[in-house]
């Protein structure tokens, strides 16, 4: 069998190395072999096309992880339907404008794995799918003229989390996720005897393809969850042999606050030989608190929706005692821009990251003036982040451009501030924002999320900060909130925090 060219594929590969293998283990106690996902999948199919799901049609998936949900992604590439996957704990009004922006033929939902989806699939008279636990909506009626353009080359629409302006639908395509599947399954070693906790929602890239895709093209194992629960992991960490362990950087802050509450200091797991943290800053001193818990390295990388992947990767078996994302994967390219004339800055030096390679989006689905915005000449995509290359390759990646605050005429990076927050005394994590102010200017708005049982003595959480921090660096307002806002892939929501600032 020749190289995949499409995501079902994957499976196939592994069905003729032995299917009755183990792949999936659920919180049940239950595993599914390779052959019973592609049974699954099977299943899936031949729905899909008694509902005349055709290629090219969008097949919007309203889920919390479970097999069921894997078997429709690998049934819609069967069919040459994209999958569109969405978070069931998004709300109503979110879910129904995804179905619109994707002008979805059909709606599915995980109802029983995720009482989120079986309330949705209730709103939307969800009717039984052949698939176990499964509901679907009514089929659309669509206008098909002609398949719709990139038909074939298109696996998947990836909506943007929209933590910074309004989601949009990223066509990624069967060759992008299909390449970083490899990427990834090789800059980790993984491997048939690899067990991965798998909490990562498969409706974001970082499920779909470095968690689901890299352990079908490796043949490793996943403890399947459909969402994150601090002593599950824990359990299987120290009971079921879970050897690598993937997830934003919220996770791990959850982790460690759980851990702490409950007076664990450094958590039994023997089989543990990979931690990695992406799809959102990493802030210092959670680097070093899940390092000195786990005595490993924490892994770190950089990679968005509108690219398949991360384009950037820290190395397997290099210790880093900084926050860098690493190095520039196989296929890809990062370029540090000057934002207002295109110019590659040298090393040192901060701008917007430009980027291009094997994993970079094929646009926005049916918005060409979003697509036009973002493109820059020589195929790079103009990320909106900013960073800077070290002379030896390493990307540091420190902030968003729309986020940075000018302030008395200087910038101010919210992930500098942060840092030195999270290091005041009982602060678990935070987030900084700016806020207009009377004379043109903006202020520096910070909110802190504390540690259980902690208090923010603000006093002398001040007299710190005026010893690490430039004085237009301090915050107006430091606001202790109970929890950060946060999207269902873990990304901190600081639009919403913008508007609370207006608050203040």
């Amino acid at each position: 069998m020749g190289a995949p060219t499409r995501l079902h594929q994957l499976l196939q590969h592994q069905l003729a190395q032995g299917g009755q293998r183990p792949f999936m283990h659920l919180p049940d106690g239950r595993s599914l072999s390779f052959a019973d996902l592609d049974a699954l999948a099977g299943a899936a199919e031949a729905e899909l096309r008694a509902l005349d799901v055709r290629a090219g049609d969008r097949v919007l998936v309203v889920a919390e992880n479970c097999p069921e949900h894997a078997a429709l992604i690998l049934a819609c590439s069967r069919v040459g339907a994209w999958s569109c996957g969405v978070n069931a704990r998004m709300a109503p009004a979110e879910v129904d404008a995804f179905a619109a922006s994707a002008d979805a033929r059909v709606l599915y939902f995980t109802a029983s794995a995720s009482g989120s989806a079986a309330a949705h699939a209730a709103r939307h008279a969800g009717v039984a799918s052949v698939l176990p636990g499964m509901q679907h909506g009514a089929v659309r009626a669509q206008a098909r003229a002609e398949p719709p353009p990139l038909c074939d080359e298109v696996a998947a629409l990836i909506f943007t989390s929209g933590t910074t302006g309004a989601p949009k639908g990223v066509m990624v395509s069967h060759a992008a996720l299909l390449h970083f599947a490899r990427v990834s399954a090789a800059s980790r070693a993984l491997r048939e005897q690899d067990r991965c906790y798998a909490f990562v929602p498969m409706t974001h890239v970082f499920g779909l393809a470095t968690v689901l895709l890299a352990a079908l093209h490796a043949g490793a194992q996943l403890v399947l969850r459909p969402q994150f629960e601090p002593a599950d992991l824990l359990d299987a960490l120290a009971r079921h042999g879970v050897s690598q362990l993937q997830g934003p950087p919220a996770l791990f802050s959850r982790l460690l606050a759980w851990m702490r509450e409950h007076g664990i200091e450094h958590p039994p797991a023997p089989a543990l030989r990979y931690l990695y943290t992406g799809a959102g800053p990493l802030d210092a001193t959670l680097k070093h608190r899940v390092e000195a818990a786990f005595d490993q390295t924490l892994h770190h990388g950089y990679g968005l929706s509108e690219y398949a992947g991360s384009v950037h990767l820290t190395r397997l078996g290099e210790q880093r005692t900084d926050t860098s994302v690493g190095y520039a994967v196989e296929g890809g390219q990062v370029q540090v821009t000057d934002p207002a004339s295109g110019r590659a800055l040298p090393a040192g030096e901060r701008g917007e990251l430009w980027i291009r390679g094997a994993g970079l989006m094929h646009g926005y689905f049916r918005d060409a003036a979003a697509t036009a915005a973002a493109m820059r000449p020589g195929g790079w995509y103009a990320s909106g982040d900013l960073g800077e290359l070290h002379v030896d390759g390493a990307l540091f990646v420190v902030g968003r451009l729309k986020e940075m605050i000018i302030r008395s005429g200087f910038n101010v990076y919210p992930a500098e501030v942060e840092r030195a927050l999270n290091e005041l005394p009982g602060v678990q994590r935070s987030a900084v924002v700016g806020r207009p102010a009377g004379d043109g200017n903006e202020e520096v708005i910070a909110f802190v999320e504390l540690q259980p049982g902690a208090t923010l003595d603000e006093a002398a959480a001040r007299a710190r900060l005026r010893q690490c921090l430039a004085p237009y660096k301090q915050p107006a307002r430091i606001a202790v909130l109970a929890e950060l806002p946060t999207s269902p892939n873990g990304k901190v929501l600081k639009r919403q925090l913008q508007q609370q600032a207006l608050q203040l």
